[in-house]
Order: structure tokens, then sequence, then C-alpha cells
């Protein structure tokens, strides 16, 4: 009887190669990623030999629904491109090399790990972010508004960013623990814009994330302080919380650029097997700053609350105890408190002269004039 190792090499020997695949309902010629030893048999590069019509990204078929498979047959090359052709054309519509050639020069020493199978990395990841109070959560997803899937999941601890590929993990990832640890109200998630993460999650794979801090929430909440409760006309995006927030100069955020245009403009990279070194490192320089992020923000809306007790401790520690009472036991409103109306009221008329109202009363984030 082979060994486990035996049979792995045995798989291998089938990577890469092209078939034409006769299932119960259909016909396809592709690429063989991967055969897994649950029976499984993971495609890319996949088109329907009756229509001619190619499914994007990869596509995972179960054994019990193959018919037959043939290695060799005539290929009508007008019709069919290679992966890496599909690569190339994707990849042209990023953006110009420089800005690709950047994300690796700047982002060498990224400590990320892609795990896309159940064996060998998986437990361990598992386990070190089960160990963790907080992470960071990234995603990326394909399809059209309320019925995306989820392509990839990114979790960040502090020393290293783990990349899952959810196309090919499916829902074995969850229940074999990612789904404990996206539900433990024990370990805070931070994320930036939680709602598609939350909508995604919940609908594809029954999971209900909790116990969220939203640095797109943070931010907004820090504008409303700062400007003496104006709301802005738009939320922000990962890209300018980062840069306002952290003081990172805008060439070291060339990677969260192309991955919001990639979301915008091409979505469907996500769906791309194997996934190129360069958009690996992409999504996990979309979650490493989360952290340090949250920290930030924390300080930044509490700074009021941390200036009112100054003020408290200066103005009182040379005060008896009978002085601060005063025979009122101590329940009106101190003078300070009193005076954070008039800084509410002193930052609106800032903000009124620094930014543009528009009609419904927001300010128009573009038009800050320092």
């Amino acid at each position: 009887m082979a060994s486990f190792s035996e049979e792995c090499r045995f798989l291998d020997c089938f990577k890469r190669k092209r078939v034409k695949i006769t299932l119960l309902d259909t016909q396809v010629i592709a690429v063989i990623q991967r055969i897994n030893l649950n029976k499984t048999v993971i495609l890319e590069d996949v088109y329907e030999v009756q229509t001619g019509r190619k499914f994007p990204g990869v596509k995972l078929i179960f054994g019990h629904d193959i018919v037959k498979v043939e290695f060799h047959f005539p290929v009508n090359h007008d019709n069919l491109c290679s992966v890496d052709d599909a690569h190339k054309t994707t990849f042209q519509s990023l953006g110009n090399g420089t800005i690709l050639d950047d994300v690796v020069e700047h982002e060498d020493s990224m400590n990320y790990v892609l795990i896309d199978e159940l064996q060998e990395k998986f437990g361990p990841a598992v386990t070190h972010i089960q160990e963790q109070k907080v992470i960071g959560i990234g995603a990326n997803f394909f399809g059209p508004v309320e019925q995306e899937r989820l392509c990839w999941l990114q979790v960040a601890t502090k020393n290293v960013v783990y990349i899952f590929d959810i196309l090919l993990l499916g829902a074995r990832a969850f229940k074999n623990g990612l789904c404990m640890i996206l539900e433990k109200r024990h370990i805070l998630k931070v994320t930036h814009d939680c709602r598609w993460i939350v909508r995604c999650l919940r609908a594809q794979f029954n999971v209900n994330l909790t116990n969220v801090f939203d640095t797109q929430v943070a931010d907004l909440m820090l504008f409303y302080k700062d400007t003496g409760g104006f709301l802005p006309n738009r939320v922000s995006t990962l890209q300018e919380v980062v840069r306002i927030h952290l003081k990172v100069p805008v060439n070291k955020l060339s990677p969260l650029g192309i991955q919001e245009q990639c979301t915008e403009e091409n979505p469907e990279v996500w769906y791309i097997r194997p996934c190129p070194p360069v958009l690996l490192k992409i999504m996990a320089v979309s979650v490493v700053h989360l952290l340090p992020l949250r920290l930030v923000l924390l300080d930044a809306l509490m700074s009021d609350y941390t200036i009112l007790v100054d003020s408290y401790m200066s103005s009182y520690q040379n005060k008896s105890v009978h002085m601060l009472h005063d025979g009122k036991n101590g329940v009106e409103l101190p003078e300070e408190m009193q005076e954070l109306e008039a800084v509410r009221q002193e930052r609106m008329k800032w903000a009124s002269h620094c930014y543009l109202v528009t009609d419904d009363g927001l300010l128009d984030r573009s038009s800050f004039k320092s």
C-alpha cells in the first residue's frame, strides 16, 4: 500500500497538465492546478467545450462527478489562451511596471504565509491566531454587490500575516478553526469598513463576526470630534487613513492604492490561481497597518478626555476637600466641563472656514484649506 508521501508525489505529477474532463452534465478543458487526497480537483483556465465559455478563476470539481478524463486530445489554440497570457493581460491593467516594482522593493521584508490547503501550515496558523488578543482582518471579494464571493482572507498578528485562500479552502477553513476565531469575543478584530466582510461571511459561510474595531468608523468619529459636530461628505479609504494618522509617506502607500484600484476596476484578479507574489504582498500590506492604526486612533479619540482629566488635576490640586464640595455635595457641573461647549463652538467655527459646506450640511473633505 502506497504511503501518504508517495500518494502526494504521484498526484503532483498531474499538476499543470491540460486535460479534457467529461462531467455528468458537461465537458470542460482545463489545466490541473492540484488534485487533493479528498478526491477533489482544482482546475484553472477552464473552458466549456460545447459553448466555449470561459470560467473565471479556479473551479473545484468532485471526483464522483467525473465520468472520463483525457490527457491527449486536439486543441484549438485560437480559442485557448495560456494561464500566463491571462495573468499578463490582467496585470497590464493594474498600472505601469514601476508601481509594481515599488511594491516588491518596499515590502521585501514582509512576513506573510500563504495557506491554500488544510495540511501543514493551516493548523499552526489557527493555533497562533487563537493565542492573540488583537488581530487585523482584511478580505478580497469577487462578484456583484450582495452576491460577492470571498476569495481571500488576511489575518495579521504582531509578527506575521496569514493569507488564507478561501476560494480553494472553502467552508472547510471555517469549520476547522476560522469560524471560532472570527466569532470569539475575546479576540478583538481590527478592520477597515467591516460591512463587506460581515455581509459575505454571514451569507456565504454563516459566520458572525464579533468584537470589531473599525478604523473607518474611528476616523469618522474623530472627524466629527475635531470639527465640533460636522460630518464629512464621504468616508476615508484605508490609504487615506494610514497616510493621515500614521504619517506614512505617499510613496510607501502604492500597494494600498493598487488594491483599491483592483477592487474597483479589476476584481477578477482575486480569482487568479496560482496567485502572483506581487498580489500576495499587496494583500499582506493591506492589513499590516491595522494594529498600530487602532492604537493611534484610540489615543486621538480619547484626547479630549485626557485633557479634561489633566485640567481636573491642575485646577484642584491645591484646593482642600472643603473647597471642592463647598456645601453643594459636589453635584454641580465643574467649570472645566462647561468649557467643553466653548471648545466645540470654536471647532465648528474653524471647520466652517477650512472646509466647504455642502447643501446637505456636510463638510467636503477634498476642499480642506490649512
